[in-house]
């Protein structure tokens, strides 16, 4: 398999370093293909703005989405956007790996997927959305460290189920753009738990990336469960 992984923290020696080099090393041991886009070791710009762009279809206003349907068509998006684009494509599985930051992405992270994701058919757009999207047939997963223990992301914890918190992310974001996406692989607290464990949980990673073909995933609904105003037909 080909993956991608996107990896979003600032400082290398972090757990979440150690869990992309454990997934890098598991799997081309393992004779797959794997790219990394280490966000802040390129610098990759988070902004985005006419910068994403090598064209302009409106000089006087600025509508990202009318200006990513006109890159689309003549091949406009800047150097950067692209590269990450091709890598999408390229790609068979893709892993976001993450620390949760106030409950969602690290800015540089999601302004990735704010530049990246472009609509106007290149990545979404024309009827290319969730089941029908362009990267429907691709696996998509998150792998994220958080701060806090299990307890309070649980139904009645303080900060409310986890799947929750992600479901912007995994389906929002990953299933919107045509991915199935595989269970998050979760680490709560790896500043406060042993050595011992920290070992555990990269053996389990290494296990969960390897198998990633046929890992568990989330079962959301189908275009075509849904009415012509979008709400779940009735059962």
């Amino acid at each position: 398999m080909r993956i991608f992984i996107v990896h979003a923290h600032p400082e290398p020696n972090s757990f979440n370093g150690a869990l992309t080099r454990a997934a890098q090393g598991a799997l081309s041991a393992a004779g797959h293909e794997v790219v990394v886009s280490d966000l802040y070791a390129m610098g990759f710009n988070p902004v985005s703005d006419r910068r994403n762009f090598t064209t302009v279809r409106d000089p006087n206003y600025y509508r990202q989405q009318a200006e990513e349907a006109n890159a689309a068509v003549h091949n406009g998006f800047a150097p950067d956007i692209q590269a990450e684009m091709d890598k999408l494509f390229w790609c068979d599985a893709l892993i976001l790996q993450f620390p949760l930051w106030w409950f969602g992405l690290p800015a540089i992270l999601k302004g990735w997927v704010d530049r990246v994701f472009a609509s106007g058919g290149r990545v979404y757009g024309g009827g290319k959305w969730y089941d029908r999207g362009v990267f429907s047939g691709k696996r998509a997963m998150c792998s994220v460290t958080i701060g806090g223990p299990p307890p309070i992301y649980s139904d009645r914890g303080l900060n409310g189920p986890i799947a929750e918190i992600l479901f912007p992310i995994n389906h929002g974001m990953l299933y919107f753009v045509g991915f199935t996406v595989i269970e998050p692989f979760l680490v709560h607290a790896p500043a406060r738990i042993s050595d011992g464990e920290r070992r555990t949980c990269l053996d389990r990673y290494r296990e969960r990336v390897l198998s990633i073909a046929h890992a568990p995933t989330i079962a959301y609904p189908k275009l075509a469960d849904f009415d012509d105003t979008h709400v779940l037909r009735s059962v």
